[in-house]
């Protein structure tokens, strides 16, 4: 535990890339296989469920700290980490442990049989023994909320550096429902097949954004063009007569579209899709909106099946035959997938069309159309390309059209986590709806490091009203926020939800009393859905 504590704040405490890489390595290379196993876990994502309820370890740590309720809050709202709070409350540590990452987990999964008396005297000798970052780690595990800022791409290449595997080969291993309960750092590693393999996914290849236009591309006869749209990304798998779909969050979602078991009886064994799961109503892709009404739904109804269809646009073959087929060129590929869907009798799934064009100029007035066809711009995929591993500069690129944007007033403000865990940095912005301001969106990226600490300065001197962890501020700073879409929302006060909400810039030019108002987001979304 004591080298994964370590591990934690060694990666909060840089953003370096290549520092992250050495770090993860050093540490691969020092902790026996089944803590390595438990670190991949953690760090893909793979954590463990909430073991405890938080308002009994809020009551527990008062107790033991000797502290009032009012403090701890107080001090909650300082830190804004709850974990955090409590590790630096608790009084120094009374004994030292030298258990592994691997046994405090094993530990942790023996909370939730334990009455309440077992428990607190179980959860309070544990932070008897582990230091104060042990203790953060141990509880944000122990409450679900364990994250780290580290992408899967670095810790796969810290794994490349460790074991002299390709990064391709590591990502692929790595995929999947695998269990660190029941898999060894040796089976994750090695080349032969399991019973895993069958539904293992392939790494998804990312694009990059072009920021002004594609001339710098060279000959658009290179390139393949098509609608950037806004969905699930997805793998299709059909091997060994079972159907497997995925998203690109590697959650296996087969169960949420049932309309998809058709594949399941008319792929060929040995086929992997790439492609994106898109809303479908009356022969038009629809506004990602209408999707959401079935995400996170454990249970598909026939309402929700006839009023949010789906379908999955194809972009990629990425095996056929039980052959992975990434490494020969998109338009091999490309044209083997419009043969195998053709041949298909369902109408679930189809291929992108792509866009014809013949100059970038062209191109360029094509792309102005996308937001009439529920599309967020253009991808562009050079011809000769491989299917790759994660972002890769120079094949694939992503052209997204110019956001939406409305100018916003800053109305609350919160502290965010890790490094930025004492300065304010999650906000709430508000447009007018007569004299009133009306919350509209949440954003907490966009500005710079500078930019950050003015706005917490300005927060820290004209709050003047304090909701927990939110505090009220003196409206009067505007920024201008860009988002890729909108839909009405009862849930809202303002009526309307934007999606990816972020901050453009801070419009020191501008006052509060000219901000944006409820009506020009009402003509925003009646723009965007006719």
């Amino acid at each position: 535990m004591k080298n994964f504590a370590s591990l934690f704040t060694e990666l909060d405490q840089t953003n370096k890339t290549n520092d992250k890489i050495a770090i993860l390595t050093r540490y691969f290379g020092q902790v026996d296989d089944a803590d390595k196993v438990w670190a991949l876990a953690l760090l893909s994502g793979k954590r463990p469920k909430r073991q405890v309820n938080t308002t009994l370890l809020r009551t527990w740590a008062m107790e033991v700290s000797g502290i009032p309720p009012w403090l701890f809050e107080e001090s909650y709202h300082v830190v804004g980490d709850l974990a955090e709070t409590i590790s630096l409350l608790l009084p120094p540590p009374q004994k030292t442990s030298d258990k592994s990452l691997t046994e405090w987990v094993a530990f942790l999964q023996t909370l939730p049989a334990m009455d309440e008396t077992d428990l607190k005297e179980s959860v309070i000798a544990a932070w008897e023994e582990l230091t104060t970052q042990e203790r953060l780690v141990f509880i944000k595990l122990m409450t679900g909320e364990f994250r780290i800022g580290v992408s899967q791409n670095l810790v796969v290449k810290a794994l490349s550096v460790l074991t002299g595997k390709e990064t391709s080969v590591i990502a692929h291993q790595l995929m999947g429902k695998w269990n660190p309960v029941e898999t060894s750092f040796e089976t994750l590693m090695s080349d032969e097949e399991d019973a895993s393999s069958v539904s293992r996914p392939y790494p998804f290849f990312l694009a990059y954004a072009i920021e002004d236009t594609p001339d710098f591309l060279g000959n658009p006869e290179d390139w393949q063009a098509e609608w950037k749209w806004d969905g699930i990304r997805s793998q299709t798998i059909k091997r060994q007569g079972e159907l497997f779909v995925w998203s690109r969050g590697e959650d296996l979602v087969t169960d949420k579209f049932p309309e998809l078991q058709a594949l399941k009886h008319e792929l060929p064994d040995g086929t992997v899709i790439d492609g994106e799961i898109l809303p479908f109503l009356e022969g038009k892709i629809m506004p990602f909106s209408v999707l959401q009404t079935r995400i996170g739904r454990k249970n598909i109804t026939p309402k929700y099946l006839k009023e949010a269809p789906i379908i999955i646009v194809a972009y990629d073959l990425l095996e056929w035959e039980g052959k992975d087929i990434r490494s020969e060129p998109l338009a091999y590929r490309r044209k083997l997938l419009e043969q195998v869907i053709d041949t298909l009798t369902t109408e679930v799934i189809t291929y992108s069309d792509p866009v014809r064009f013949s100059s970038w100029e062209e191109l360029t007035k094509i792309r102005t159309k996308s937001r009439e066809n529920f599309a967020e711009g253009l991808m562009l995929k050079r011809l000769a390309s491989s299917y790759q591993t994660g972002r890769k500069r120079g094949d694939w690129w992503k052209w997204k059209i110019e956001p939406l944007t409305v100018d916003g007033v800053l109305i609350y403000a919160q502290k965010g986590h890790g490094r930025r865990a004492d300065l304010f940095t999650d906000y709430t912005f508000g447009v007018w709806q007569g004299d009133t301001l009306v919350p509209f969106a949440k954003a907490y990226s966009g500005l710079t490091d500078k930019e950050i600490k003015q706005v917490d300065t300005f927060v820290r001197k004209n709050t003047f009203e304090k909701f927990g962890p939110v505090r009220t501020v003196k409206p009067e700073l505007v920024f201008e926020i860009a988002f890729e879409g909108i839909q009405a929302s009862n849930r809202h006060k303002s009526g309307v939800a934007v999606r990816f909400p972020r901050i453009l810039r801070w419009r020191h030019d501008k006052p509060a009393s000219e901000a944006d108002s409820i009506q020009q987001l009402q003509a925003l979304l009646k723009v965007y859905l006719e």
